[in-house]
């Protein structure tokens, strides 16, 4: 269903970017309101100017930003299931959506954006993502409506709450167009009015030294890491004439042998994008960049600023590149081998870390390793003569199944366990793991969430990281199989020999998940089995331990129940392919 998007039609499925759109000027609007008044000329008139002058009692409480950003996004998630139309009637059984393509107006309209199930799931995931990180700053950056005038630090978190959580829902609004793009230049603004704001929130507190620093280093680099994507996204448009997605995968698919122009642009793009991934060589800054900004905002950077990037690849290597049966695709062993290089020097890199922020860089490093796996593995499902059984497009969603369902788990323990770190923010400076030293005598649950949370990324059974690794390894060793399986050779040797490469890369994903397994639990031995300088508890903050708890809770119940999540991420990767 096709429908121009400046219309009332196309608004009417635009409903929750339109909703988070309101709570952006609302924030700006209501934080501004105030008693100024504007003197008619050449009279002693004056009238209400509304914005401006001293803020009225009920809009000058430096809570309130938090408050609206807060329900803004809760809203944004309601109307988000609230629009997916009529044949989600029981959203229990999975979640789906219609088919929306948005228009430009005219006789040769360009499609714009796409409304489905994999768009749809994304923007849920984005929403929540920042939902949590929005509720953990109200304890995080912390608000006081009566503030000591001699208490520099709280008065300048008090002037500074507008700023941040404007950015958070303006980066928002970029995230959810990223999601639904079906134009690379569409992708592009997309990513962009995601990730400025990002880069502000980095060095958000200027105040610290590494902040700063982490803030300038990642400005510049995702900066050189977007120019290089445009560039190539104009070699591209040299290339074909259009940088609509379908146009470009007619165009890669009538080439009898790959171009020069679309393959170096096509490199470009992917260079891009593995800045955003933070794959291997292009994860210099990620370290530093988690480690200098706030537990929040790095909790950001590890779920939904990786999640753009990966959205990024698979329009472009699911859709444009991708070959049909009985071709390599030209980025696939390139690819792979970065994939294996990617987790096993992020695994091997944060076993030597020492301050547990840059423990977690590195364990998302490795993450987008396994992911990469995954991808590649798709490509090798579509070369050969087995993509011709029938169950080709079974594997192929299950494998791109398995990286949303990975994507979207991630927000539950990868979020949770930097929330743990930001509550010990809230005491002291965090530099190295003796702030973890007897957690668990201090705070009992605390610690427990923290150790759920180090299983789960290690992908330990029953939790939902183990579940997200069961199903893309089996997806990988499914997709690489499916030749030799179809021979009467039993011999195990003769077997693996004859499957495809790709199988080495599930056997490389469990090789680093056992490898991770040291420096995840070194985790629980320190909170556990170590003395801690105080036994005093944390602070209460109670909104921070809400949102600890609620990831908690959802790295058991996804891994224990994931038949929900599962469903809605094979209907969201079914539309994927429906694209191409």
């Amino acid at each position: 269903m096709a429908k121009e998007i400046i219309s009332l039609s196309g608004m009417v499925h635009l409903l929750p970017e339109l909703l988070l759109l309101t709570g952006i000027l609302a924030l700006f609007l209501i934080t501004n309101l105030g008693d100024a008044k504007i003197r008619l000329p050449l009279t002693r008139l004056k009238i209400p100017a509304l914005l401006g002058g001293n803020r009225f009692k009920w809009n000058s409480d430096p809570r309130l930003p938090g408050i609206i950003s807060v329900f803004t996004f809760i809203l944004c998630i309601g109307m988000l299931l609230k629009s997916l139309g009529s044949n989600c009637e029981n959203i229990l059984e999975g979640f789906c959506s219609e088919t929306v393509i948005l228009t430009t107006n005219g006789t040769n309209p360009v499609q714009l954006l796409k409304l489905d199930s994999f768009s749809r799931l994304f923007e849920l995931m984005f929403f929540l993502a920042l939902l949590l990180v929005s509720a953990a700053s109200i304890n995080r950056l912390q608000a006081d409506s009566n503030p000591n005038s001699d208490d520099l630090e709280q008065l300048l978190d008090n002037r500074r709450q507008v700023d941040f959580h404007l950015l958070l829902l303006i980066s928002g609004l970029g995230m959810t167009i990223v999601a639904m793009s079906m134009n690379l230049f569409v992708l592009f603004v997309g990513l962009e009015l995601a990730s400025l704001p990002i880069y502000v929130l980095v060095a958000f507190h200027k105040e610290s030294k590494a902040g700063s620093e982490a803030g300038v280093k990642y400005f510049i680099t995702g900066a050189i890491s977007s120019a290089i994507g445009l560039y190539g996204m104009s070699l591209l448009y040299l290339w074909s004439g259009s940088l609509q997605l379908t146009v470009l995968e007619a165009a890669w698919a009538n080439m009898s042998t790959p171009d020069a122009l679309p393959l170096f642009g096509i490199s470009l793009l992917l260079v891009g994008f593995g800045f955003k991934i933070s794959a291997v060589p292009f994860h210099f800054v990620a370290p530093d960049a988690y480690s200098g900004a706030s537990s929040p905002i790095a909790a950001l950077l590890a779920t939904a600023s990786k999640t753009l990037g990966f959205i990024g690849l698979m329009r472009i290597l699911m859709i444009i590149t991708l070959p049909e049966t009985g071709s390599t695709a030209v980025w696939m062993i390139a690819f792979g081998a970065l994939s294996v290089i990617t987790m096993t020097w992020g695994n091997l890199a944060a076993i030597g870390s020492q301050n547990p922020k840059r423990m977690l860089a590195y364990s998302s490093v490795a993450h987008a390793g396994y992911m990469m796996a995954a991808l590649v593995s798709v490509a090798a499902w579509k070369n050969g003569s087995f993509s011709e059984t029938n169950n080709e497009v079974m594997a192929a969603e299950l494998i791109i199944g398995s990286i949303i369902f990975h994507l979207f788990v991630l927000i539950s323990f990868k979020i949770g366990a930097f929330m743990v770190l930001s509550h010990l923010e809230t005491e002291n400076e965090l530099k190295d793991m003796s702030s973890l030293h007897g957690l668990a005598k201090r705070e009992p649950i605390i610690a427990t969430s923290m150790f759920i949370f180090m299983l789960s990324l290690a992908g330990v059974p029953p939790l939902a990281g183990f579940m997200s690794k069961f199903l893309m390894i089996t997806g990988i060793v499914q997709a690489s199989s499916a030749e030799v399986l179809t021979n009467s050779n039993t011999e195990l040797i003769p077997t693996i020999l004859g499957m495809n490469w790709t199988f080495f890369l599930a056997i490389s994903i469990f090789i680093n998940s056992a490898l991770s397994l040291y420096y995840y639990l070194r985790i629980g031995v320190l909170m556990f089995f170590e003395e801690p300088e105080t036994r005093l508890p944390l602070p209460k903050v109670s909104v921070l331990r809400l949102v600890i708890y609620s990831c908690a809770i959802g790295s058991l119940f996804f891994g224990i129940n994931p038949d929900w999540l599962v469903e809605s991420v094979i209907n969201a990767s079914e539309a994927l392919f429906s694209n191409s």
